[in-house]
């Protein structure tokens, strides 16, 4: 079978193919799923309006009220009062991710996650077994679709910044190709906003110069984008240009595991900073456990609204791959000396690394107890929030106020 796409060319078979691949409203999307009466009616994935939450996933009914992931669930019901709010199951959601992975592979062993809902593939070597890179991207969407009942937006192109732009251009159910022989076409009319990490502030400084789209920026000088945005400003001349040389990194062979987010509204509140990291911190420890990883450096990377970014890290005497430890590293971090200001945050990274894989390690007489408990504090906890959802928060609640 020949699969049917959308695209811009027939593939050249470059040297390099990769495939970005977003599910459209994970989290929202499962929920619908589970409980089809939801569907066509306004609803985010979000913590308690009460108790300053904000939304995790928005369905694509209530983006039609201007809500979006990242937005303080307060102000969401405020823009759709009849909005439905249903606590997150994010262990439920991380089974239903190794679900969507273990499709993946099937595909090709090059897979890198990047959250629960998007992952890397690279395909470069799957032609024989598959076909063409369209096609593979195709067979994945087909495959999600049939066994699991959601929707995936899919791009393909010879690099990862390529093949995210793609993917994320035809959302939902999205399907792109990039060219390489086409890239500066494809992508100088669109808005510079379409770079990693060009935001609000970051547009606005662009368009008082003139820039507003692509081409019109990669006709400057890096000299004057590292003026506006430091050493950032290369990268992004680069990225115009379309060039980008990151590797599909799987994670048993990646030197460090590693989460971000990229907030849609600055976030200035220490609280809401707070939440983020323990989301980021879980998903960080769970692919540690999956893949029988154990690092001792923890880093926390905070870029500002001015594009100033920091990145902070502590080495631990002994390496883990327990939430709770890692979380006790990583929220001092965060909140040690955080200068805020006025200043709001647009983008926040965990990872670790320092990994020692599965080597054994030094017995602790009066720490192993500890050690012992929280190892099954994690595997019991994933199955409580698996089996009974609104359990999850109150565990993080818990990892919160453990270091208060």
């Amino acid at each position: 079978m020949h699969a049917q796409h959308d695209s811009l060319f027939t593939l050249d078979a470059p040297s390099q193919m990769i495939l970005h691949i977003d599910m459209d409203a994970f989290y929202a999307s499962v929920e619908e799923r589970d409980r089809p009466g939801l569907r066509g009616k306004p609803m985010v994935v979000g913590g308690n309006p009460h108790k300053r939450g904000v939304v995790a996933a928005a369905n694509y009914a209530s983006r039609q009220f201007g809500i979006a992931s990242a937005m303080p669930t307060a102000q969401a019901m405020r823009l759709c009062p009849h909005l439905i709010v249903l606590p997150p199951r994010l262990a439920y959601y991380a089974q239903v991710a190794q679900q969507i992975r273990d499709i993946f592979h099937r595909y090709t062993p090059l897979v890198e996650p990047l959250s629960l809902d998007e992952a890397f593939l690279d395909v470069t070597h799957s032609r024989r077994l598959f076909g063409e890179p369209a096609d593979i991207g195709v067979y994945i969407k087909h495959d999600i679709r049939r066994e699991l009942k959601l929707t995936a937006s899919v791009g393909v192109a010879h690099n990862k910044f390529l093949a995210k732009i793609a993917s994320d251009l035809r959302k939902p159910d999205g399907f792109l190709v990039i060219e390489a022989a086409r890239v500066q076409a494809f992508l100088d009319p669109l808005p510079v906003t379409r770079l990693w990490g060009v935001g609000k502030v970051g547009s606005r400084r662009l368009q008082n110069l003139g820039i507003h789209t692509i081409g019109e920026l990669r006709a400057r000088t890096p000299a004057l984008l590292e003026d506006l945005f430091g050493s950032w400003g290369e990268t992004l001349w680069e990225l115009a240009h379309g060039r980008d040389d990151r590797a599909v990194v799987p994670d048993h062979k990646a030197k460090s595991i590693s989460h971000e987010t990229t907030f849609a509204e600055d976030i200035t509140d220490v609280v809401d900073l707070r939440g983020w990291l323990l989301d980021l911190t879980r998903q960080v420890a769970g692919r540690l456990r999956r893949n029988q990883l154990r690092g001792r450096t923890v880093h926390v990377k905070i870029r500002f609204a001015d594009f100033r970014t920091i990145t902070r890290s502590h080495t631990l005497a002994q390496s883990t791959d327990a939430t709770q430890e890692l979380w006790n590293v990583g929220l001092p971090l965060l909140t040690r000396n955080l200068p805020l200001h006025n200043r709001g945050v647009r983008l926040l990274g965990f990872s670790v690394s320092g990994f020692d894989g599965a080597e054994p390690q030094q017995a602790d007489l009066f720490g192993e107890p500890m050690k012992y408990k929280q190892a099954r504090l994690d595997t019991v906890s994933d199955w409580i929030h698996a089996r009974f959802g609104p359990a999850a928060l109150a565990r993080a609640a818990e990892l919160m106020h453990a270091t208060d």
